[in-house]
């Protein structure tokens, strides 16, 4: 599976556009990591465990976006677009959304291998 936000794969033709495709995640994060996070709100710097959780909703969301793609036929996913969204009592609740549009290449089109999207 090609991924690409732009409107189309460069270098490539797209024969067919399949439709929209999406994947979401909600992701809860809970007290003791709300608690370390706060921390870091306090004294400054990156929060590695908000990251964590921000990459692992991404990265079901982007699952899911390439299931629905895989299941109508599709090549590649373009136009691809993320959002978080913080949600929930006092925001304790992450959720992503990855849509993008579904398409198939010309036959002639190398394949992509190795997405770290895919199971």
């Amino acid at each position: 599976m090609l991924y690409a936000t732009t409107d189309f794969i460069q270098g490539q033709e797209i024969d067919a556009y399949l439709g929209i495709v999406f994947g979401d995640a909600v992701s809860g994060i809970n007290v003791v990591k709300d608690l370390l996070g706060g921390l870091r709100d306090i004294f400054g710097g990156r929060s590695a465990t908000y990251e964590r959780e921000l990459g692992a909703a991404r990265d079901a969301a982007m699952a899911g976006l390439t299931e629905q793609a895989r299941q109508l036929g599709a090549d590649a996913i373009i136009g691809i677009d993320i959002d978080v969204q913080a949600m929930g009592a006092n925001n304790g609740m992450l959720m992503v959304t990855a849509t993008g549009t579904a398409v198939k290449l010309r036959a002639s089109a190398p394949q992509a291998t190795g997405s770290p999207w895919t199971q």
